[in-house]
């Protein structure tokens, strides 16, 4: 089975896992601006990974745009973000970004990446600058763990890649 790894990464969590998958896999990896949709025609099974922002997937746009295309292709999608999964969160994540049918034809995963506000690009600083203005603005006592934890990686990055978070993703891949 030939297979492509395409990513987008603004912190490197999502680079790391993409290029775990694609050495597991011994498929080709691409950044996302240098994937082109005339590309998937060459592979039997299209990887693709982007980081969560406000529960949207970065990128998955190229997928989704392109299932047509990708029709008896096993389409694997994969988020990063900080918060550990929970099914709640992630059931949100999966019905905000794919239709009913797009769920049919791609299989969502969720890998734990992390958080470096250092490396984050002007906008996603702002951005997570207000949210950290917002969390600060609670009572100290109501807040949550994910909160604390989150007001922490301002300071010290936050790091909780893990290569076997990628197992269930090769296996999926690898199955008939």
């Amino acid at each position: 089975m030939k297979a492509v790894v395409i990513y987008k990464s603004e912190t490197g969590f999502t680079k790391k896992y993409a290029e775990w998958i694609a050495r597991e896999l011994g498929a080709d990896i691409f950044e996302a601006p240098k994937a082109k949709a005339d590309m998937f025609d060459a592979y039997d099974a299209v990887i693709y990974g982007g980081c969560l922002r406000a529960a949207g997937i970065s990128g998955a746009r190229l997928i989704k745009n392109n299932l047509g295309r990708l029709q008896g292709k096993k389409i694997a999608v994969f988020a990063t973000g900080a918060s550990p999964p929970r099914e709640g969160v992630l059931d949100e994540v999966i019905n905000r970004n794919f239709t009913p049918e797009q769920r049919a034809s791609i299989k969502f995963f969720y890998l734990r990446g992390g958080f470096d506000y250092g490396k984050l690009k002007p906008m996603s600083k702002f951005l997570m600058t207000l949210l950290k203005w917002k969390i600060m603005s609670k009572d100290k006592e109501k807040l949550t763990a994910d909160e604390k934890g989150m007001l922490a990686a301002y300071d010290k990055p936050a790091d909780f890649t893990k290569k076997e978070n990628i197992n269930e993703l090769i296996g999926y891949i690898r199955s008939e």
